[in-house]
């Protein structure tokens, strides 16, 4: 991300949402109303192209031939981490933590969130962006959000969280999607050793990552070419990723027990194949669940 400009990945993956949710009802994983308010003039294009009947499964087509599958991605793991924060809510937790919160919009749109107090973590120029066009649409900011201005690689999530009213005590869930695979070795490390304290214990963290091997050349991922490609081209390149092996390990190691971990065979099975779903998806980006402990 370049100083003063919000993330472009952002915007695309809010581009990605509200394709989505444009889908009938009956087939679409989630609804996000609030996507399509983030989105610069061509991408409105493209969105508006989406909603029309004729277009409706091309769109995400032409999007996955080009760019070796994000849009299916995108969209199975929002629905994935919508699942998580619902059953979270359901379990009773009281703070929500989104780090690198980009667009969510997850904070306005997600019945029940408001009852807990939400802190939205993200470099300053994403967010200034993202407070404007909220308070914008919404008419004012919801009390129950607090946002944090952060910037992941040179400064400590435990001293911003501090700083804006975070309880240690408290039972927490964090999102960190689409974040960890943008970050250095160390700044990953350092954060999740700051999840596993964050929180009463019990607390979970829902992640994004993608697999070492796309990185390293130890892995063959179909797509993945044009993916990194996009993203180098972006300004926004991968720089960090996980063996699926050795992350349950990593993590036990940061006091931290891995619940969950998913990828495109898992998708089909929960999302798509129920639905009569087609969409590519990229084999080498996944998400996974875990509690500290």
């Amino acid at each position: 991300m370049t100083s003063g400009r919000a993330s472009r990945t952002a915007e695309i993956v809010a581009l990605f949402r509200a394709i989505e949710s444009c889908r009938p009802p009956a087939v679409r994983l989630f609804h996000d109303p609030f996507a399509h308010h983030f989105l610069s003039p061509p991408a409105r294009v493209v969105h508006a192209l989406s909603c029309l009947p004729v277009f409706g499964e091309a769109v995400p087509w032409v999007i996955d031939r080009g760019w070796g599958g994000p849009f299916g991605s995108a969209v199975c793991r929002t629905r994935f981490i919508d699942d998580a924060v619902e059953a979270a809510l359901g379990a009773g937790v009281e703070q929500v933590v989104i780090l690198g919160a980009g667009f969510d919009c997850r904070p306005y749109r997600i019945a029940g969130i408001e009852r807990t107090r939400v802190f939205e973590v993200d470099h300053p120029a994403t967010q200034g962006v993202k407070r404007a066009r909220m308070a914008g649409v919404l008419g004012g900011l919801p009390a129950h959000v607090a946002f944090v201005p952060i910037d992941f690689n040179r400064e400590a999530l435990a001293d911003a969280l501090d700083a804006a009213g975070f309880h240690r005590d408290r039972l927490t869930f964090t999102i960190w999607e689409g974040v960890t695979n943008y970050l250095t070795a160390e700044a990953v490390d350092a954060t999740f050793r700051e999840l596993a304290t964050a929180g009463a214990l019990g607390s979970t963290v829902v992640f994004t990552y993608i697999h070492r091997g796309v990185l390293d050349g130890t892995g063959e991922f179909a797509g993945s070419s044009a993916w990194l490609g996009t993203v180098r081209r972006l300004g926004e390149t991968f720089t960090f990723g996980f063996n699926p092996t050795e992350l349950s390990g990593y993590l036990a190691a940061r006091r931290l027990k891995l619940l969950d971990d998913v990828g495109p065979d898992e998708y089909r099975a929960r999302y798509l194949t129920p639905r009569g779903r087609g969409l590519g998806l990229g084999a080498f980006y996944r998400a996974a669940v875990a509690r500290t402990r």
